[in-house]
């Protein structure tokens, strides 16, 4: 019975843990170039005197899965999509260059290109200024033109797109950016990317779905597991007390 509990509170823990990702994924089915976290779990046994039977599952987070979202023409000329397995460079809000596949684009009002959610993007020689009044054009290397009223388009800058190295995956942080583990990346030459589109998110909503109803019904099991241990153990308690 020592076994059957901690086995089963173990695995309504894992369950739980799992519907709590599966439901984040959930979520961001609809954000833009959101990628799928990926989870696993570890059997880890308790240390200490009297413990050798018990064992704890502990959650790893994996990594995410790197399969590209469906793209979307929006025909807007400041919405990108990375190609391939590139990156866009963006400075997050506690300075440090971090990447993202989310590329709709916007020029505040200081005349920064930036995302839509205020994060300044980074280009070669860092955040790109915008000439005010101009209309922006992306090519399919990052560079940014820009062609003021009765003027000829002059290029301002170039988006830093970065391509990690296949046995290289970045790390998600708790801002939603991923980041390199060994520093910034070095820009890519050969990456490219679609303007006038955008890359969704590669959540599939069905298979989810089909996950968090199995991951309910196994919490479920764990549950009734528990449910049997107790009534075993206030049976125990009876045939014990009547001796």
């Amino acid at each position: 019975m020592d076994r059957m509990i901690y086995l089963s509170m173990a695995g309504a823990k894992a369950a739980m843990q799992r519907q709590d990702v599966l439901s984040h994924n959930l979520a961001n089915v609809t954000t833009n170039g959101f990628r799928a976290e990926l989870q696993a779990f570890r059997a880890v046994p308790v240390r200490g005197d009297g413990a050798s039977t018990r064992a704890f599952a502990l959650e790893t987070t994996i990594g995410y899965n790197d399969a590209p979202g469906p793209l979307t023409p929006t025909g807007r000329n400041l919405d990108v999509a990375m190609q391939g397995k590139a990156w866009l460079a963006v400075q997050a809000n506690d300075g440090t260059e971090a990447y993202t596949r989310a590329g709709s684009l916007d020029v505040n009002a200081e005349g920064l290109l930036v995302m839509r959610n205020g994060m300044p993007v980074l280009g070669d020689g860092g955040p790109i200024n915008i000439p005010p009044n101009s209309t922006v054009e992306i090519g399919s290397d990052g560079t940014i033109s820009a062609k003021a009223p009765n003027q000829r388009p002059t290029t301002v800058g170039r988006l830093k797109l970065v391509t990690p190295e296949a046995t290289q995956q970045l790390t998600r942080g708790d801002d939603g950016l991923f980041r390199a583990a060994d520093g910034d990346l070095p820009a890519d030459p050969a990456a490219r990317l679609q303007d006038g589109a955008l890359e969704g998110s590669n959540v599939s909503p069905v298979e989810t779905m089909v996950a968090m109803i199995a991951a309910g019904r196994q919490f479920e099991q764990q549950m009734k597991l528990l449910q049997i241990a107790q009534t075993q153990g206030q049976q125990s308690a009876k045939l014990l007390g009547s001796t």
